[in-house]
């Protein structure tokens, strides 16, 4: 009990500092600050815990190169934007992707959802840039765009299996990949129809006279969508095919960018001076610190035994606990991993593997990951969109619930 009420307090404290318009990356890292004190995580054994977690985990998978790489990530794709923006790229957006796709709606939703084929942490910035210079030449209010950006991006999350979650569940019950796609297909959909009635089919202004189909050809609004979009495509081409981080894809994107446009060297250092927001960083430093104190504290485990101790219902159970630790850490894979062991008997009984039961799991780290003010993603959401994060939040959340309806249905009647 007393570990669920640090975490909850410690959330609780988030919020109240950005409802005091603290800004966010210094708002987080006094929460990271006021957890660690709450659960009596000391220096020494922080250090002892990132030196376990040094010897035992992959490099890449470790604290301080997840801080290091995605720090260089976020502030290089401002990078992105500044330079397409002084090369004129940003302009030619939008009425491309109007010309193509004719709707604004469908168009403001398809890049992240494009986007979100990439499993990079922190790569919901690679979308975030061409949604908000579209969302601003329609008028869209920029927490909506926020939301829409945030939401579609994770729409791929149940079902692709470049998202490690779906292969370790794969893993740890025994079962075909097939079968789990076709379970969690439910909450993909229901999150796509969700995100279409609250984010899309409102909050939209009235096309204006510079939102009129345009008239050139759709060769040429191809020919402009590639100019745009080819350094994120080769930013994912090389980390999906050749594993090469996206930090470092990004920023040869960006040398190939100057360089095919011609930019004068010595416009370089001006649009290279768009990496200075030291609030980025901070940002990142205190979300993975927060992490790295409910991982050293024992949090999670602690909260698992609490429920045991109550004897909660079983179905509660597995929503609950899923939820409960993506909302307080923002992360996915870690999530399966903690708490999956703990609900296989609900899950798995008699020898058979109840999939609709765990597909009710899944939306609960679903609906925590959408709506939690740690997510990684939704914090540099609020960010980079210099829009409230309670907001957001808020606007996600009608859209979030359709998953856990669905989960919740799949529970009642699949088998």
């Amino acid at each position: 009990m007393y570990a669920l009420g640090a975490i909850l307090v410690s959330l609780l404290a988030l919020v109240l500092l950005l409802r005091l318009k603290v800004r966010i990356g210094k708002a987080m890292t006094i929460s990271a600050v006021l957890l660690a004190v709450l659960l009596r995580v000391t220096p020494g054994e922080m250090g002892a815990y990132l030196a376990a977690e040094w010897r035992d985990r992959p490099f890449m998978e470790t604290t301080p190169y997840l801080f290091v790489s995605l720090t260089v990530l976020l502030l290089l794709v401002n990078v992105v934007g500044e330079a397409m923006n002084q090369i004129g790229l940003s302009a030619r957006l939008v009425p491309a992707m109007h010309g193509l796709f004719r709707s604004r709606r469908v168009a403001l939703a398809a890049i992240p959802l494009v986007m979100g084929l990439l499993p990079t942490p922190g790569g919901i910035m690679l979308s975030a840039p061409m949604v908000r210079e579209a969302g601003d030449k329609m008028g869209v209010e920029r927490s909506r765009l926020a939301a829409i950006n945030f939401f579609f991006r994770h729409q791929w999350e149940p079902i692709w299996p470049l998202f490690p979650a779906v292969p370790l569940i794969v893993t740890m019950l025994s079962i075909s990949p097939g079968r789990i796609v076709a379970y969690h297909a439910a909450l993909a959909t229901a999150g796509l129809i969700g995100g279409i009635v609250f984010l899309l089919l409102t909050g939209i202004p009235p096309r204006r006279a510079e939102h009129m189909e345009a008239r050139a050809s759709i060769a040429s609004h191809v020919k402009d969508l590639v100019l745009v979009f080819w350094p994120i495509v080769f930013t994912a081409a090389l980390y999906v095919k050749l594993d090469v981080p996206p930090a470092v894809g990004i920023f040869f994107a960006i040398l190939g960018l100057l360089l095919f446009h011609r930019v004068g060297v010595h416009r370089w250092a001006g649009i290279f001076r768009a990496a200075r927001e030291a609030d980025i960083v901070l940002l990142l430093f205190g979300a993975l610190w927060f992490k790295l104190n409910l991982e050293a504290g024992g949090a999670v485990e602690a909260v698992v035994a609490f429920f045991q101790q109550i004897h909660m219902p079983s179905k509660l159970v597995v929503f609950l606990l899923p939820f409960l630790v993506s909302f307080s850490t923002g992360v996915t894979t870690p999530t399966v991993a903690i708490t999956y062991p703990f609900l296989m008997p609900f899950i798995q009984k008699g020898g058979d593997t109840l999939l609709g039961v765990e597909t009710l799991a899944f939306a609960g780290v679903v609906f925590g990951l959408a709506i939690s003010p740690i997510h990684l993603c939704l914090a540099l959401s609020a960010s980079y969109f210099n829009a409230p994060l309670l907001r957001i939040i808020l606007r996600v959340l009608p859209a979030a619930l359709w998953v856990v309806a669905a989960g919740i249905a799949m529970a009642l009647l699949a088998p």
